[in-house]
């Protein structure tokens, strides 16, 4: 067994080397970025980063901030939306396509096709639509319902749902596809068993499909809570953070105070609050996939 472990080591040597410069990277930058971006949130750096220690000053004004104060309320608002309507919307489009429909490819196409554009065209294309000028309220006023409203966009207390409309349409396809996966892996006796007992699909698909589904729930749920963490991209797209500060989030507090505010201080103390929730997500899905007892 002894002499074993030296040929272990040695196994596929040439890959071993070849990641070597991945995880330098990730040591060097990735881990030594993040590092460096918590030790300066406690300094006073300003234009360029300089050791000047103000302890937890920098926290102190970022939580006593309405923006930040909108910016994370509109987060929370945003991301329980999306994680439920997203899983929701995802799992019920998956088990349509499920029942091996006709032209299946061509929907499952059409359905994740907004998944590949970025979030910066789906911004666009949403602005456009949700225009009271000449977006979906225009259309249907010049249907005939002159009273029709919808303009979420131009609304500051319904603006984040707006932007919310934007992300379903973009992410659901993915969710959609990740859940198709799982079902295809189900074991069709399961299926059989269930409708020789006489048990309606409902019920089938809540205690015995999506139980079994765990995996595929718990990968989605930090995919998608990634991409909430990190929302940017559809905000300065959509509505520029506006009406106001109405739909400002994390990620664009981060960047304005770092690029145009000139105060990496406050900008790398937001930084570290959003490595926080990221870790929130990360550390339980850990332990639910690697920790606790190990399966048999």
């Amino acid at each position: 067994m002894a002499a074993a472990r030296p040929f272990g080591l040695f196994r596929n040597i040439n890959a071993k080397i070849a990641a070597i410069p991945m995880v330098l990277t990730a040591l060097v930058v990735f881990t030594g970025g993040t590092i460096w971006t918590v030790v300066y949130s406690f300094t006073n750096s300003k234009l360029l980063p300089r050791e000047q220690w103000v302890g937890l000053a920098q926290y102190e004004r970022l939580w006593g901030t309405e923006r930040w104060n909108v910016a994370i309320e509109n987060l929370l608002i945003y991301g329980a939306c999306m994680v439920v309507l997203s899983l929701v919307v995802g799992f019920v489009l998956a088990a349509l396509l499920d029942q091996k429909i006709r032209f299946e490819n061509t929907f499952r196409t059409i359905l994740l096709y907004p998944f590949a554009l970025s979030f910066i065209v789906t911004g666009l294309i949403w602005q456009w639509l949700l225009n009271p000028d000449f977006g979906i309220q225009s259309v249907i006023r010049a249907m005939g319902w002159e009273s029709f409203d919808f303009d979420p966009l131009y609304n500051a207390d319904i603006v984040i749902y707006g932007v919310l409309i934007a992300g379903l349409w973009q992410g659901t396809g993915l969710v959609m596809c990740l859940m198709l996966a799982g079902l295809r892996g189900i074991d069709q006796e399961i299926w059989k068993a269930a409708r020789v007992d006489g048990i309606p699909m409902w019920k089938t698909y809540i205690f015995i499909v999506i139980p079994m589904m765990r995996p595929v729930f718990i990968t989605t749920l930090v995919i998608i809570a990634s991409g909430i963490v990190r929302l940017y991209d559809l905000i300065v797209a959509q509505t520029g953070g506006g009406p106001g500060i109405a739909s400002d989030v994390p990620a664009k507090y981060v960047y304005d105070y770092m690029f145009q505010g000139q105060n990496l201080g406050q900008g790398f103390a937001a930084s570290t609050m959003m490595l926080l929730a990221v870790l929130v997500v990360i550390i339980p899905w850990a332990y639910l996939e690697f920790g606790g007892k190990k399966r048999v």
